[in-house]
């Protein structure tokens, strides 16, 4: 598809539908990147936008879900300097998941419209879901040159410059959840994103002899970075926050340790506090050591399925039924944590479900510890070399 005037390349099917639904090829899984969004995500740039970024990882001690980004971030680089012919002279300058819901939207513009964004050369726009089933609303239209719209359908990609020759728009989201994962490219080395990162990380725990137990458990950032809309924040009397909201879409509520942590704490400061999951009248008497790491293992849980796990926990499952006095708690957290549930259902309501079962969940708790386990491993195994090139690379 190649454009003097309007230099664009639409790849569709560059990761194949069945890649999309969860199986991997050449370590490259979509469905993977959606469970780290969904487990990991803050507040975006726009409204109802929401982001998870690899800086945003680092910071919520979560550096090595970067890991599965860097297969398919290096083969959209070679693909974007293979199509512009500037082949080893690109640097990429962001790397995010970025998620639109209903009511998001953008006018006319190029990408680097605004003098802290004149860095930017090219885009890639990698869908992991696809218009019409996981969405609707979110078409993508450039205002001159052909193809004048873009239906984006799970594992397409869409290449263009960042200029004014590829002036775009999106057209608002009606429903469910759009969801890419999108890279900015410059040739400006002293916007390479990798430095940025490897700087992070080298101060980071994961770059220390120092070690404990679980050393990959998250930890949230600040509690402003998760209420929706943002303006509500300051005073949290509308809204709600999107952690316990993505919970609430899927039929979860939370449960803190105890009444004490309830009584001299405020609903942000519990969500800090290890909290127990519950779903209908079950508890599942195992603490999560904060809503982090709760809502990850639960993204973990609907990402895998119950049907792709083998049941090997027959025996008692760690399940009790709630009591008067947690039923009380469990809804006053839910009050203050989700002023407007109907909100959180309008803009969550693409989150998807799959038939909940202890059993399985029982599994996923410690196939979660496996995985987590064996990425932050694998960053450790790295970094040196990360920290010697100033490079993140795969292999």
């Amino acid at each position: 598809m190649a454009d003097s005037e309007h230099p664009r390349l639409i790849l569709h099917d560059f990761l194949s539908l069945d890649l999309c639904k969860g199986f991997t090829y050449k370590s490259i899984d979509l469905q993977e990147l959606e469970f780290i969004h969904k487990s990991c995500s803050t507040i975006g740039y726009r409204e109802n936008v929401f982001s998870t970024t690899l800086s945003h990882l680092i910071a919520t001690n979560s550096p090595h879900l970067i890991l599965p980004f860097l297969p398919i971030r290096e083969k959209l680089k070679e693909k974007v300097e293979e199509f512009f012919g500037c082949e080893y002279e690109l640097f990429i300058e962001f790397t995010g998941l970025i998620s639109w819901c209903k009511g998001a939207s953008i006018g006319w513009h190029s990408d680097d419209n605004r003098p802290y964004l004149k860095q930017r050369d090219y885009a890639a726009v990698c869908y992991l879901n696809s218009y019409g089933v996981d969405f609707n609303g979110g078409l993508f239209h450039f205002q001159d040159g052909n193809p004048a719209t873009f239906v984006p359908m799970a594992g397409d990609v869409l290449i263009y410059t960042a200029d004014t020759r590829n002036v775009h728009s999106v057209e608002e989201i009606t429903n469910g959840e759009r969801l890419t994962l999108t890279l900015w490219f410059t040739r400006d080395k002293s916007h390479d994103e990798d430095i940025k990162l490897i700087s992070s990380l080298s101060k980071h725990p994961c770059n220390s002899s120092d070690t404990y137990s679980k050393p990959y458990l998250p930890f949230p950032a600040s509690q402003n970075m998760y209420w929706f809309p943002p303006e509500e924040s300051l005073k949290y009397h509308s809204g709600f926050d999107i952690r316990c909201g993505r919970l609430h879409v899927l039929g979860y509520q939370i449960c803190c340790k105890d009444a004490r942590v309830k009584s001299s704490l405020d609903f942000s400061d519990i969500l800090l506090e290890p909290l127990h999951l519950v779903k209908g009248n079950d508890l599942f008497d195992k603490e999560f050591s904060n809503i982090l790491h709760l809502l990850q293992v639960v993204q973990f849980y609907h990402w895998k399925g119950p049907t792709e796990l083998k049941r090997f926990k027959m025996e008692a499952m760690n399940v009790v039924q709630v009591s008067m006095s947690q039923q009380e708690e469990i809804r006053l957290l839910k009050v203050e944590s989700l002023k407007d549930e109907d909100l959180a259902e309008v803009i969550f309501n693409g989150g998807g479900s799959v038939e909940h079962d202890w059993v399985s969940f029982c599994d996923v708790v410690d196939l979660w510890e496996a995985y987590t386990s064996n990425l932050w491993d694998n960053l450790v195994f790295r970094l040196p070399d990360w920290i010697e090139n100033q490079s993140i690379f795969y292999e």
